[in-house]
């Protein structure tokens, strides 16, 4: 080799960057089992995904003396870090809460997979530990329910969850009660009230508190009227209201009678009240007859030509 390309290789060699020394750090955040090498050091290269050491448990700190980081080193094959003065690592392990809510939902959706619950039906759950924290690993899928079972006569289950990054799983029991939804009176209405649907709200009830009380569906009671005075907070039963009422008793209304091509219209007093579709009684006050005919929605009362004397022509009076 000749002076020149002597001197050009020692120039190029001179410009050439050292590779890096691997630098300790103080403190280090996992989200896995393990520590890499990566993990403790920086600039670590290849040796970056090596495991060194066991990770502390999800939601815990663990803290490795310089001694044991050292030896650790060494095993894998970094036998040389820098250290600006730790005597110790901290190891911080990342962890996601798994609490009651989210073990409900695992049991909620379980019920619902086996047509317990559905579009009316929903799962209170109740765990019978006071308070459910555990410290998961941080992961899509921090739990997993991998075995459930469920009485239906005593609302009791029993689950055993799967808890990511624990070991065992985790046992849990407690009961569920099944939820609907029942319309609500918002404020307090008096009887004889044409119900709409701006009177109520949608409110959770238990499930055998509305079957047992036979508590009305909204589209039972929207459009009906309320039989008696009602308070607000109260849940309706069908029994409590009833078709809006269009002849009041005693009051004049309309009577037709069709004969014919001919429609035959008079006054009469009303003897019963009657919703839209029911019979009602009507005095005639002029002939002092009574006829038989039905409410209709309007408030007239509609007479077929059998409701009144077999005589009855185009001209004849009612």
């Amino acid at each position: 080799m000749n002076r020149f390309a002597f001197a050009l290789t020692a120039l190029l060699l001179a410009a050439a960057p050292a590779a890096a020394t691997p630098s300790l750090k103080g403190d280090v955040t996992v989200n896995a089992a393990i520590v890499t090498v990566g993990d403790m050091f920086d600039n670590a290269g290849a040796l970056s995904e090596t495991a060194i050491f066991r990770a502390p448990a999800p939601g815990t700190t663990g803290i490795v003396p310089l001694a044991d980081v050292a030896s650790a080193a060494r095993l894998v094959g970094l036998t040389d870090f820098d250290n600006v003065g730790y005597t110790r690592v901290r190891v911080v392990r990342a962890a996601t809460t798994v609490d009651a809510g989210l073990l409900g939902g695992l049991v909620s959706h379980t019920l619902a997979d086996r047509g317990i619950t559905g579009p009316n039906v929903t799962a209170d759950v109740h765990f019978d530990n006071a308070t459910i924290d555990i410290k998961a690993e941080q992961s899509d899928t921090p739990a997993q329910l991998l075995d459930f079972t469920y009485q239906p006569e005593t609302t009791r289950f029993s689950a055993r969850f799967m808890i990511a990054g624990i070991d065992q799983p985790v046992d849990l029991a407690g009961a569920v009660q099944l939820m609907t939804t029942a319309p609500r009176l918002l404020s307090t209405v008096p009887a004889g009230t044409i119900l709409t649907a701006a009177d109520f709200e949608m409110a959770p009830v238990p499930l055998s508190t509305a079957s047992a009380g036979g508590l009305a569906d909204l589209d039972q009671l929207v459009g009906r009227q309320l039989l008696r005075p009602a308070r607000a907070g109260l849940m309706l039963k069908a029994t409590d209201v009833a078709a809006p009422t269009v002849v009041q008793r005693n009051a004049i209304v309309t009577v037709l009678l069709s004969a014919g091509p001919m429609t035959l219209t008079v006054k009469g007093q009303a003897l019963t009240a009657a919703a839209a579709g029911e019979p009602v009684d009507v005095f005639n006050s002029v002939t002092h007859k009574i006829l038989h005919g039905t409410a209709r929605a309007d408030g007239s009362v509609v007479i077929e030509a059998s409701g009144i004397l077999p005589s009855v022509t185009t001209t004849a009076s009612l």
